[in-house]
């Protein structure tokens, strides 16, 4: 599914336009990205929760020419799903 095909499913369970529910769908995924950007986690009950994953500096390796280069450290996003959406999915 993509976010077109979300965009639609959303439009059609809810009874709005596709306008309407890509305006909701870009408000959330905007909301989300501001609370991570702050340092904020967004927990949704029976989803999951959104938040942000450090990772520290590193050595790797180049694949191309095998040299030797320095990976610096950074924030990742992550996602951690809730109870309910696991047993959803099995």
């Amino acid at each position: 599914m993509n976010k077109a095909d979300l965009v639609e499913k959303i439009a059609k369970d809810a009874g709005l336009s596709k306008a309407a529910s890509e305006k909701a769908l870009n408000a959330f995924t905007d909301g989300v990205k501001a609370s991570l950007k702050k340092g904020q986690s967004v927990t949704l009950v029976g989803f999951g929760t959104f938040g942000i994953s450090k990772r520290s500096a590193r050595m790797g390796r180049n694949p191309a020419t095998g040299a030797t280069i320095k990976i610096s450290a950074r924030k990742v996003p992550k996602f951690k799903p809730g109870q309910a959406l696991k047993d959803a999915v099995r």
